[in-house]
């Protein structure tokens, strides 16, 4: 698909002499997405490679960073200029850019700087203590600092929550899924809630009637780990020339367009769930370089909320990465990469290994078919603490309640519990529900991809991912937020989000024959 962007050159180059609205909305978001890309490689620095002692001062300049942005949108002058855009003959390029202009304006001039900037402090010396508090098993030692950090992200949420005239909680959801409601999620996790269970039931019940596939024995050397990661990386299409994998606490993807930062972690014992990481974060990187650059620099270029994000990194690990069609390029791969031999290393092994649905208290090791469960327990949490109806104390003793009853699970401490993940202690509040709308994204657009052309299919069987990166490009990453999430994906798959596809997938992969 071709983009026709009227004055396209004015994405990259426009000056404050410009003579339309427009022109000087353009050279203003150009300057505050600039930063943006500055403070996101400054995050990955502070979270991957800043040494201790340097931690205050990277937080320092981060919070400089998020300051100067705000400023930036919320000037007095934004709401004027962006009313007198919208009267210069906007054509859809341009009226899509403006909406993603008027939105991220909505949202800062919510806030007072004053705030922005006691947020973002909250959320550095936070991140610092969960970093410490993790390890250790401390979740006294953090409780302070995520005591301080949620009381400030409850008064964001209200201060956002009267300008956007939402609820609350719905604010926050707003900065990760533009336009999307509680309300809405709550029909969809209403379906899941009520499919899940007996159908884990059913999975189960299946895995015990047959003898457990063999496991591949360590130890996994990090070297030979990394080597394979990064060659199934290029596989896929990523390009080093423009990104990078290391090593972090949690993983993620970061960086700019023109420099995407990979992270995992390792197991020696055991490489299966580092590689899948690796996988996953290649599905982030391999969207945000497919990202349309005649929009650089302009909300239009940007990706379409964390749902289609989150779709792109399942679409790969999950769709493609863990099905019998991967693994028959794959496995060989993997098994010469890491000096494997014998019967727990043929594709059918390795598949049935990598399907194996085992409930557990661990989030980013769950399957496919118990990880929506670790989803919902993180919303409904997260409710009820922007709500006030919890307080960060009573998290603990909510969280191991949660999981034993969603899961039949009893998280072991704090650390495989209400610590595992970084995202609140980061100031993310809003975001986990993404994941699990991701997945369902994740489900309905890959079907729409095969159906599209049949021949992707019997490619990624032979290693070739070319045909579903041109699919992928043409109909999710090069439009960037040309239009909304839900028009895209109604637009690409002729329907809105549904639990149908992803339901139909998980019965074809852990019961189908």
């Amino acid at each position: 698909m071709e983009f026709a962007p009227n004055n396209v050159a004015n994405l990259e180059s426009t000056t404050l002499d410009g003579d339309s609205a427009y022109d000087l909305l353009c050279a203003r978001f150009r300057r505050i997405l600039l930063l943006g890309d500055v403070e996101s490689v400054l995050h990955w620095d502070l979270a991957v490679m800043m040494p201790d002692g340097g931690a205050g001062d990277r937080t320092e300049q981060l919070a400089v960073l998020q300051t100067t942005r705000h400023g930036l949108l919320a000037a007095p002058d934004m709401g004027d200029l962006l009313d007198r855009a919208a009267t210069e003959d906007p054509d859809p390029w341009r009226a899509a850019n403006l909406r993603g202009m008027r939105r991220m304006w909505i949202h800062a001039a919510a806030l007072p700087e004053d705030l922005v900037e006691a947020r973002g402090r909250a959320a550095s010396a936070c991140e610092r203590a969960w970093r410490a508090a993790r390890p250790a098993d401390d979740f006294r030692a953090v409780l302070p600092y995520l005591e301080d950090l949620l009381s400030r992200t409850r008064e964001v949420a209200a201060a956002k929550a009267e300008r956007l005239g939402v609820d609350p909680y719905d604010a926050l959801l707003d900065e990760y899924e533009p336009d999307a409601r509680a309300a809405d999620i709550d029909r969809l996790f209403a379906d899941l809630r009520t499919f899940l269970p007996p159908f884990l039931d059913r999975v189960l019940a299946r895995q015990a009637a047959a003898p457990p596939p063999p496991r591949p024995e360590g130890p996994f050397p990090i070297a030979r780990q990394e080597a394979l990661g990064r060659r199934l990386m290029e596989c896929l299409g990523f390009d080093f020339a423009h990104g990078r994998l290391d090593v972090s606490l949690h993983p993620f993807c970061g960086g700019t367009v023109d420099d995407v930062r990979i992270t995992t972690r390792y197991d020696e014992a055991d490489f299966t769930s580092a590689l899948m990481g690796v996988l996953h974060e290649t599905g982030h990187a391999l969207y945000d370089r497919g990202l349309p650059r005649e929009g650089r620099h302009q909300p239009i270029g940007l990706p379409l909320g964390m749902s289609i994000h989150e779709s792109q990194s399942l679409l790969i690990e999950m769709q493609v990465c863990r099905s019998r069609r991967f693994l028959d390029f794959a496995a060989p791969l993997i098994a010469r990469e890491l000096g494997g031999t014998g019967p727990a290393w043929t594709a059918e092994s390795l598949h049935r290994w990598y399907t194996r649905v085992i409930p557990g208290p661990i989030r980013v090791d769950a399957d496919e078919v118990t990880y929506p469960a670790h989803v919902m327990l993180r919303y409904d949490l997260e409710r009820a603490l922007i709500a006030g109806t919890m307080e960060a104390a009573d998290l603990p003793e909510a969280w191991t309640t949660g999981m034993h009853r969603l899961l039949g699970v009893v998280p072991p401490s704090d650390r495989e519990g209400c610590l595992q993940d970084i995202h609140w202690y980061d100031g993310a509040w809003g975001y986990f529900p993404t994941y699990t709308l991701g997945a369902m994204t994740a489900a309905q657009l890959f079907a729409a991809a095969r159906d599209a052309d049949p021949a992707i299919e019997s490619a990624i069987s032979d290693g070739d991912f070319a045909p579903l990166l041109a699919w992928l490009r043409g109909h999710v990453h090069g439009l960037g937020s040309r239009h909304t999430a839900a028009e895209m994906l109604t637009r690409t798959t002729g329907r809105p989000l549904e639990t149908a596809p992803f339901k139909a997938h998980l019965e074809r992969r852990y019961l189908g024959d």
